[in-house]
């Protein structure tokens, strides 16, 4: 599989398509999880994305880590791959409101729960960590110093932030140049084919924005990544409704049009909204959630379809 590097020159080099380990664990069995990652690392995937609340919404949250760490542990494969985990959204209580019980990022969250994935992965380091939501409760400074002072002990090697704002995200990272520390290098944020309606609510979890395109777009080290590209099957699958936020007047005219350049290029329109994210500018790293071999592998084929001018300019001005 093609690579790329992330966090600027001195960050990582990893595989052009990244897994996500949401539903394995809970909603995707251990066996299929299994296969699923065997797959993956069989076609040159390296970089497996996961967090401390994976998935607590039909378990505890600490699931997604620990079926990890038991396939790393069963295939010796560790040094093969790239380990992303997230903190701070786990509710606390379990059964506590969300977001809103959401556990934050002080220094002793983050010291105790890069511990605890620690332990679940089985590993001695995490090769990204994020901050999984905004803690506007928090100070700032705290945050930055703590997640700095993981990077200085070895425990954590780059750092990212998910579901920020672009301001919020350029003051941690102008606030981490001040004090000296590691700053945030990853960004992930919804991203799909299709535009969100104007007034769209996603909650804490918001669909990525112009602002924050043309902040990465300005700063070389960053490197965005997309989470929710394939809109769990709704760019291909008619049983599949698009999400009430995608749902307006625009959105049927520009899966006509990703429908037509797949069919033109003899792909699925999967394969070709993957394509599509990882052409465009900047460019998006997309995390798979695929629960089969057969999904992963139609994945994959989009590592290799190349866009010209022409089907870009058609997918970008639907």
């Amino acid at each position: 599989m093609k690579q790329r590097r992330i966090g600027g020159e001195s960050g990582l080099e990893v595989s052009a398509l990244c897994l996500g380990a949401m539903h394995f664990g809970t909603k995707t069995d251990e066996a299929t999880a299994f296969a699923v990652l065997d797959r993956y690392l069989e076609a040159g995937g390296t970089f497996i994305d996961t967090a401390n609340t994976y998935a607590f919404w039909a378990g505890t949250g600490e699931e997604s880590e620990a079926l990890l760490g038991r396939w790393l542990s069963s295939r010796g494969v560790r040094d093969q791959v790239v380990l992303a985990t997230k903190v701070g959204a786990l509710p606390v209580p379990l059964d506590a409101p969300w977001p809103q019980a959401a556990e934050g990022l002080s220094r002793e969250v983050l010291t105790r729960q890069a511990e605890a994935s620690l332990k679940r992965l089985g590993t001695d380091r995490i090769d990204v960590y994020y901050s999984h939501i905004e803690d506007r409760h928090t100070p700032l400074e705290e945050t930055v110093t703590a997640f700095g002072d993981l990077v200085a002990r070895g425990t954590v090697r780059l750092l990212g932030c998910s579901n920020h704002a672009a301001w919020r995200i350029e003051q941690a990272r102008a606030l981490a140049r001040q004090l000296g520390v590691t700053g945030y290098t990853c960004v992930q944020q919804r991203a799909t084919y299709l535009r969100p309606a104007p007034a769209a609510d996603f909650g804490v979890n918001p669909h990525v924005s112009d602002e924050l395109l043309d902040y990465v777009r300005s700063e070389p080290e960053l490197t965005l990544l997309g989470y929710s590209t394939l809109l769990g099957g709704a760019l291909s699958r008619a049983d599949r409704p698009v999400p009430e936020q995608y749902d307006h007047p625009g959105t049927p005219g520009r899966l006509s049009v990703l429908g037509r350049v797949a069919s033109e290029l003899g792909a699925t329109p999967n394969q070709v909204a993957l394509a599509w994210h990882m052409h465009s500018s900047p460019s998006v790293l997309p995390i798979l959630g695929v629960s089969s071999v057969a999904q992963l592998d139609e994945c994959l084929a989009a590592v290799d379809l190349e866009l010209d001018s022409h089907h870009l300019e058609q997918l970008n001005s639907a």
